[in-house]
């Protein structure tokens, strides 16, 4: 018996010098045995001889052996492994080689080698065989000596080139393989070869001489052969082709950068500069978006609007990559207007863009310049590019074209590139169609928001005024907060802040109804209490028949009960201010010389809550104070409601900060005290105060007889030469002469004669009656009742307005020409 130490078995391996042999006869008898077959199975020579060849072997494997013969005769051989049983019944894994021992003109003889293989991994297998399997197996395999170059290779390795293993032998890789980056490899190989640490699934990406046009992916990997002193003798490496594993990830890898870069915002360009830059450089060489004009203003794209004389259609571009001007190919058409590119009718864009589907050409060549596009210049070495249109729908509609380039070195685009183009375009279109559809709404929106807010404040004499507004919904633009500011008559002019409920289309909705009623009510030219209370009535009566309507707010009517409103009415004449407030902060008062005070306001409910009616206050302001009115919104924080003592002082520092102007003023305090995403609304209206000079007013007193009329008129010429309005006087006797006759005869009290020149000349006749003058059509028979008549044919406005000691009849004529 033998060692039975694995290291030195599974180090000799299946060497025939280890075998131990013996002979078999025709039927399997043991003929003849020898000492190394006693050493293995510890049977003498007397004991073996005779003995047949299944006495010899485990039970399972003693069944095989008529099978065993069989195939020894029909194939002259047969190697396996065999169950052997030793002498003391111990079973003995064994490699068995039996070949043919025949002599000529003698019996059949069989010559049995047995391998003890208890520590070796398997078979131990010829050169013949085991080059049958490299040569057959898919895998590209080779053996590199110490100098890295070939000594051997199957054949499976020429399919990613550099010829048959018999040209390889004794190159390296960068003989084979010219152009591929054969230093990254061989540094892999050197690293085993210094360490014997293989290397394991090593990913290269490169271009093989056999498709320079065609980037390959290959795992590789590298393990050290040593000889039998454990010194290295080369390298074993494996070769796979991943190439569509690769390009799988990296389709992946890129509609996973889509996802994540297209869209970000709502803005049409920037959706379609995000799509190029994202397709440039992982997909394509270049790119350019073009949209249809349409897109960009929010409208359905149709075919009326594509297009144009001659067949052409016109497109914008939206985005390229790389940058630069529209039609850097020479030859392309440009339309006048930057970034616009027209388009021939016959051409591949116009014909993806008509029916929906991509158009494709591996090479473009001179003579597909015919259709003539704009394309972006995709570098290269002058080789013609690739060329990929992809028409960009969304939703069912087509909203322009995308162009994808490629240079003349890189491979062109295949069908499954085309796939690819396909899904990232569509992802981009949803984006761009939602930056249409959000355009189109912002528009109508903020169109809705103009015609709701004073487009500017008109011009008067009575304040210089300032206004800003700051919605808490950035992207409507809208909200429920809003100020105006309303001329009156003598002069004088109303300051309105107020706010709906909510945020967004329905507060909007809300504050235009309310800011109609109140400038409604401001006509009739009612003190701010009694405006705010008549508002209170609407506001209350609307409420009550939306309860009986369960779709009342579904309907775009906005929710109007609880909002704020503060009123005020300013007197350039005398300075006087009277206000009222319905559930709003009371105005800040900033002196002329930078000092800020709060008007002592008693609060009223807010509008169509119920509760004790509306109190008024009334103050002589200085020329050159300004009124700051404002919503809540401008002292909120974190959305917290204001609190008096602590917001009222940040809105003092922030008011008392000294601009160059009301304008600059009124946008500082916004800056300074509302984020740039506020929690709610903010409108602030700022009002310097003005007063008329003396010599502007003229005031007569009456007495209530029909003589004095004569006197009024000559008064009233006598003010107008010195004011240099001879031109207005006939006018203005014929209004002084029927409002004071008026006055004389139908009121009680005393009478007064007002002149007031502003921008407009105003005559008032104040009386101490309660009943307003009504407007007559008298017929051609009547003697009288035309007064009035005349007056507002004349004039361009006229009206009346009640005061606590009786009423104003008043009548204005314009200072400017029509044309002016």
């Amino acid at each position: 018996m033998g060692s039975h130490d694995e290291d030195g078995v599974a180090r000799r391996g299946f060497d025939v010098a280890d075998a131990a042999p013996l002979l078999l006869d025709a039927r399997g008898v043991v003929t003849s045995w020898t000492r190394d077959a006693e050493r293995l199975l510890g049977y003498a020579g007397d004991e073996a001889v005779g003995k047949d060849l299944a006495g010899l072997l485990t039970v399972g494997d003693a069944r095989r052996v008529p099978d065993v013969l069989e195939r020894c005769r029909r194939d002259g051989g047969w190697a396996g492994l065999l169950s052997a049983r030793r002498k003391d019944q111990e079973p003995l894994p064994v490699m068995a080689r039996i070949t043919s021992a025949d002599e000529p003109g003698g019996p059949a003889r069989w010559l049995a080698l047995l391998n003890e293989v208890g520590g070796a991994p398997g078979w131990s297998m010829s050169r013949p065989v085991l080059e049958q399997m490299v040569d057959g197996a898919p895998v590209g395999i080779a053996v590199v000596d110490t100098d890295l170059r070939f000594v051997w290779s199957n054949a499976a390795l020429g399919r990613f080139g550099g010829g048959p293993p018999e040209r390889r032998l004794g190159l390296r890789l960068a003989d084979v393989q010219p152009g591929f980056d054969a230093r990254a490899v061989e540094t892999q190989m050197r690293h085993v070869l210094d360490t014997g640490e293989p290397v394991l699934g090593y990913e290269h990406v490169g271009r093989l001489c056999a498709a320079p046009h065609r980037e390959t992916a290959h795992m590789l990997s590298f393990t050290r052969l040593d000889d039998e002193h454990g010194r290295p003798m080369g390298v074993y490496y494996t070769v796979v082709d991943i190439t569509d594993r690769h390009r799988a990830r990296r389709r992946l890898a890129l509609l996973d950068r889509a996802g994540r870069h297209i869209g970000r915002g709502l803005d049409i360009a920037r959706t379609a500069q995000e799509l190029a830059e994202v397709a440039v450089p992982g997909f394509a060489d270049a790119v350019a978006v073009d949209l249809l004009e349409a897109v960009f203003r929010g409208a359905e794209p149709g075919a009326r609007q594509v297009a144009r004389p001659g067949g052409s259609v016109a497109l914008r571009r939206a985005g390229r990559r790389p940058g630069g001007a529209p039609g850097e190919r020479e030859g392309a058409e440009e339309a006048a207007g930057d970034g616009v590119v027209v388009y021939r009718g016959d051409s591949p864009p116009v014909r993806a863009l008509a029916s929906g589907q991509p158009w494709s050409v591996e090479r473009f060549t001179d003579e597909d310049d015919a259709w003539g596009p704009a394309l972006p210049a995709a570098g290269g070495d002058g080789e013609p590019p690739s060329v990929l249109v992809v028409p960009v729908r969304a939703r069912g509609t087509t909203l322009g074209v995308t162009t994808f380039l490629r240079r003349g070195t890189q491979e062109p685009f295949s069908k499954d590139d085309v796939a690819l183009a396909e899904d990232l375009v569509s992802r981009a279109a949803v984006c761009v169609d939602n930056a249409r559809r959000y355009s189109r709404e912002r528009d109508a929106a903020l169109a809705l928001q103009r015609s709701l807010l004073p487009r500017r404040l008109p011009g008067q004499d009575a304040v210089e005024a300032a206004a800003c507004y700051r919605p808490a919904d950035e992207l409507t633009g809208l909200g429920g907060d809003w100020y105006d500011l309303i001329p009156l008559s003598g002069a004088r002019v109303a300051l309105v802040v107020g706010e709906a409920p909510g945020h967004g289309i329905d507060a909007a909705a809300a504050m235009g109804r309310l800011r109609t009623a109140v400038r409604t009510l401001a006509a009739l030219d009612l003190p701010p209490d009694e405006v705010l209370a008549r508002l209170d009535d609407l506001v209350g009566s609307r409420a009550h028949e939306d309860d009986g309507d369960a779709d009342a707010d579904d309907a775009g009517g906005g929710q109007t009960v609880g909002a704020g409103c503060l009123y005020a009415v300013y007197d350039p004449v005398d300075g006087r201010c009277a206000m009222a407030a319905a559930g709003h902060p009371a105005p800040a008062l900033v002196g002329a010389d930078g000092s800020v005070t709060f008007v002592d306001l008693p609060q009223g409910p807010p509008l169509g809550v119920g509760g004790p009616p509306f109190e008024a206050a009334a103050l002589v302001l200085p020329e050159g104070t300004t009124l700051a009115l404002h919503t809540d919104g401008l002292m909120a924080r974190d959305g917290e409601r204001w609190a008096l003592d602590t917001d009222r002082t940040r809105l003092r520092q922030a008011l008392q900060v000294r601009t160059a102007s009301l304008d600059l003023s009124c946008r500082s305090v916004i800056d300074a005290l509302v984020p740039a995403r506020p929690h709610d609304d903010v409108a602030l209206l700022m009002a310097r105060t003005r007063r008329l000079p003396a010599d502007r007013v003229a005031v007569w007193e009456l007495p209530a007889d029909p003589a004095a009329v004569a006197d009024a008129r000559k008064a009233a010429t006598r003010r107008l030469a010195d004011w240099e309005l001879e031109e207005l006087s006939f006018t203005t006797e014929l209004v002084v002469s029927e409002l004071v006759t008026n006055a004389i005869r139908y009121a009680v009290g005393p009478i007064r004669l007002r002149l007031i020149r502003g921008r407009a000349l105003v005559c008032e006749v104040h009386d101490g009656g309660a009943t307003a003058p009504r407007l007559r059509h008298p017929r051609t028979t009547d003697e009288g009742g035309r007064g009035l008549l005349l007056v507002s044919q004349l004039t361009r406005r006229w009206g009346t307005r009640f005061t606590p000691e009786g009423k104003i009849i008043w009548a204005e004529q314009s200072l400017t020409s029509p044309d002016a």
